[in-house]
């Protein structure tokens, strides 16, 4: 799936040209992985474009920099109404926001502090990201021999582009071994997460997934589906998942920004329950879909519309 370029990007408070968004390859960012980023989708709705939990997602960054010792010059209402005007800017019905804070050209050595930050904010198509079938028919996943990082020795709260190179080895790893994604288990070889999102499991109708203290970031669409599951009166918990509970759930489901929620089918090539989509994780996805999609009520205030000067029109998905 080829990158779809857009017209504009917004950068340090002004819109720019895709083209022209460019930094310099001394930028420290380059050599030392110093930035932070967020993925946020908009999704089509009958009301026109809307991007789901702007402000989560906003506020993560925002913390993810300031981990860092990153001090982003815009507040968070600036940076939802940047994500806002890039969005209807472009013209896109649908689409996936990637905002990026980075540390730029200054200084060449490992100490950061002389490099300025920069702000962009990127918007484009993109699709499912395991596939259109994915999200109803499930994935083969394998666990990966990469595990997550030890606690203290790289924050893993943080959404920073230097976590993702563990991510990059999980995902090439699995796509070697014949699967669509990875899963890693932390230092005590306890469950954490996928590649790059996270994992939910249903055994006995209850659904489980690990706690932070395992290592996965804590993302949106988890908190989503957790609230989802309050919603729906269906048992929840966190807790730590020893590896072999992957085989022995009855469902076992990704949940994130880009894959949405995607049922797992079969782990190290051991079927899942049935080996096809549970009926609790089909029930989140409805829910989910009806939500995001603008189909129910946004009754917990998710979503943040782009209200498209009346003329303009959109480019659909």
């Amino acid at each position: 799936m080829s990158l779809k370029k857009t017209d504009k990007i917004w950068h340090n408070g002004r819109l720019i040209e895709w083209d022209d968004a460019n930094i310099h390859v001394i930028s420290h960012v380059v050599s030392y992985a110093s930035s932070v980023f967020e993925g946020i989708r908009c999704y089509s709705t009958p009301q026109g474009p809307a991007i789901f939990r702007l402000r989560e997602h906003m506020q993560r960054l925002i913390d993810s920099a300031y981990i860092y010792r990153m001090e982003i010059p815009y507040n968070l209402d600036e940076l939802c109404n940047a994500a806002i005007e890039l969005v209807r800017a472009n013209g896109l019905d649908a689409c996936y926001i990637r905002p990026i804070v980075l540390r730029g050209y200054g200084d060449a050595g490992v100490n950061p502090f002389k490099c300025p930050i920069e702000t962009y904010m990127a918007c484009w198509d993109w699709g499912r990201y395991l596939g259109e079938e994915a999200v109803r028919d499930g994935v083969d996943v394998g666990v990966s021999s990469w595990q997550r990082p030890a606690p203290n020795t790289i924050p893993q709260m943080a959404k920073a582009a230097g976590n993702y190179m563990n991510s990059a080895l999980i995902r090439m790893e699995a796509m070697m071994n014949g699967y669509a994604e990875g899963i890693a288990l932390d230092v005590h070889g306890q469950v954490t997460e996928g590649s790059g999102e996270n994992l939910f499991l249903v055994k006995e109708g209850v659904v489980v997934t690990p706690p932070l203290s395992s290592g996965p970031l804590p993302g949106i669409t988890r908190r989503t589906i957790m609230a989802l599951c309050k919603d729906m009166n269906i048992p929840m918990s966190e807790q730590i998942i020893p590896r072999e509970m992957l085989y022995l759930a009855d469902e076992l489901f990704f949940a994130g920004t880009a894959v949405e929620i995607t049922p797992v089918k079969s782990v190290d090539r051991i079927k899942i329950g049935k080996g096809t989509r549970g009926p609790i994780t089909h029930s989140l996805q409805d829910e989910f879909f009806a939500l995001t999609g603008g189909k129910k009520a946004d009754r917990h205030g998710w979503l943040s519309a782009v209200r498209v000067p009346e003329g303009a029109g959109v480019r659909g998905r």
